[in-house]
């Protein structure tokens, strides 16, 4: 097992030499040789979860003294079958799409040193190990997104990319500073066990080091997993080749949810942190729903709804649910991974037959034209209420009887219910020739959704962390007071009705042709079309930044 998890990360470093030693006389077969050894990582990394799931101990590899170690673990190796996974369903994808870009063989030379790169960030056992990877995949993920070296916007966006990585990897430095001051070790496992033997024993000017690193190790997930005012690097760099948008569901922009999981011995013994990371995934959630709805690029919507889910999977760490935001994430990249390799076909299928037939799911989600004649207004609010809370009650009636006992998974059954209300309220808006197919289809597919989420979630969390009293404790921290968490689900139930009622007055008053509601709406509307100007703000601070370094230089008379 041992020697298996060292042989992760050399495969595709041995793939990447091949290609840039002899990639002129191999050619299209530098593809080939890149998808060989994916196919190959791929085996093992399958291998190394069958082992562990048989074996149930894990390991640690020290190929150096005081750095360099490697650990086996659930959560390692979890990240290792999602890299190699969807990596070669990229590399396959790639040999094709790819094949008329200049520069195909360095293509395939960047993607399997971000493999690798990402397999050691996984199985890094030591503060340095991981931060060396974790700034690589920064590095590397600029060198894919500006693959395109005639293309000046993909340039900007991937240096927009770099800068905002870069905050997040100073966030790490300094944590692993704190943590290597005060336990004298690199050693992951060896910071741990000293953290569990003495909880809050060592502070720095008032506060303690789990308060102090749990804050900057967030700080850094929010960076990679484009958390709001953090995110908008992301939409913008769908712009880049598709195949790259899909690899960064491997466990780049993902990779806040593995960062978190990892630390869990420290944000078990900070419930300010973790109550600020619930927080901060809750209005990512929200932004990144919000402003998918207003895109007319499909790889921007698909962006932007990738917020939205990163969002969801931090709050999961927020409430303690440290094992459902690892589900997620490997959930999540399949399928988000796979739909952008799809929306590369459709657009290339749309330049070549602009006259496809319009369908009503098309002419909704593309051209944005609603309904003409809309389903009964109160029977869809009365399914959009009733029917999710009864599939939440269902869901904890399978999973366990202590389950309203847990807050966490109370919001998250919770949030199931808006996300199931935002999709009915959708379909409301839709014209569909077979509503009752349409809706029974949208109601059973909620209902596995929900159910297989709980229940392989509660799998997910005996697997990752099976001493029972360190899951609970990770929950107990993660528990808010009990007024305010009353205050949430009551205002959430509020906003799902207000959605509701307003729609209802919107319908009225448009059909008796009154301008000033209507002139509310566009205003919100064009809030919103220019993500509130988040933009806008960034680009003039940058500008007056320019502005400002320009005269200082003639100030001092520098050249």
């Amino acid at each position: 097992m041992e020697q298996l998890v060292l042989l992760l990360p050399v495969l595709p470093l041995a793939s990447a030499l091949l290609n840039q030693l002899f990639g002129r006389s191999l050619g299209r077969s530098a593809a080939d040789l890149s998808v060989r050894f994916g196919w190959v990582a791929f085996v093992v990394a399958s291998v190394l979860l069958g082992l562990l799931l048989h074996d149930g101990q894990g390991a640690e590899v020290r190929i150096g003294v005081h750095w360099g170690y490697f650990t086996v673990d659930p959560l390692g190796i979890l990240m290792a079958v999602l890299i190699t996974g969807i990596s070669l369903i990229v590399r396959i994808y790639s040999v094709n799409y790819m094949a008329e870009e200049a520069g195909y063989g360095r293509f395939f030379i960047l993607l399997d040193l971000m493999v690798a790169a990402l397999l050691v960030m996984g199985s890094a056992g030591d503060l340095l190990t991981l931060l060396v990877a974790w700034h690589l995949v920064g590095v590397v993920l600029y060198f894919l997104l500006s693959f395109n070296l005639r293309s000046a916007t993909s340039s900007r966006h991937a240096f927009w990319t770099l800068i905002t990585y870069r905050i997040g990897d100073l966030a790490m430095v300094f944590a692993a500073a704190i943590l290597y001051h005060a336990f004298g070790t690199w050693s992951l496992s060896g910071i741990f066990e000293a953290l569990r033997e003495n909880p809050g024993g060592y502070r720095y000017g008032g506060f303690t080091v789990e308060e102090i690193t749990g804050f900057l190790i967030a700080l850094a997930a929010f960076a990679r997993s484009a958390q709001f005012l953090l995110h908008t690097w992301l939409p913008y760099t769908m712009g880049g080749p598709t195949p790259v948008s899909a690899l960064m569901h491997v466990g780049i922009v993902n990779a806040g949810g593995f960062l978190i999981n990892r630390f869990a011995t420290v944000f078990a013994q900070t419930e300010t942190v973790l109550h600020l990371i619930f927080f901060v995934g809750l209005v990512t959630a929200i932004v990144g729903s919000v402003l998918m709805l207003t895109q007319n690029d499909i790889k921007k919507a698909l962006g932007y709804s990738t917020m939205g889910q990163m969002g969801f999977m931090v709050m999961e760490c927020g409430i303690g649910a440290f094992s459902l935001a690892i589900y997620h994430l490997i959930a999540h990249g399949f399928f988000k991974g796979t739909l952008f390799l799809g929306a590369g076909n459709a657009m290339h299928k749309a330049r070549e037959h602009d006259g496809r037939p319009k369908e009503d799911l098309y002419t909704f989600a593309v051209e944005r034209k609603t309904a003409v004649r809309r389903q009964p207004w109160l029977g869809m609010a009365l399914i959009t209420i009733a029917v999710p809370i009864a599939i939440i009650f269902v869901a904890h009636w399978l999973v366990a009887k202590d389950f309203y006992e847990k807050q966490g998974a109370i919001i998250l059954l919770f949030f199931g219910w808006v996300t199931g209300a935002q999709l009915l309220f959708t379909t409301y808006r839709m014209e569909a020739r077979n509503f009752p197919r349409l809706i029974g289809t949208m109601l059973v597919s909620f209902t596995v959704l929900i159910v297989g989420y709980t229940l392989v979630s509660h799998a997910f969390d005996h697997f990752l962390y099976p001493d029972e009293v360190f899951r609970k404790q990770i929950y107990q921290t993660a528990t808010i007071d009990v007024v305010w968490f009353d205050f949430l689900l009551i205002l959430t139930s509020l906003v799902i009705v207000a959605g509701w009622i307003l729609t209802y007055y919107s319908e009225q008053n448009r059909l008796a042709g009154r301008e000033q509601f209507n002139r509310m709406w566009l205003g919100f509307y064009a809030l919103v079309s220019r993500e509130f100007y988040l933009m806008d703000l960034y680009s003039w601070f940058a500008r007056s930044s320019l502005k400002l370094a320009a005269r200082l230089n003639v100030l001092l008379r520098w050249r």
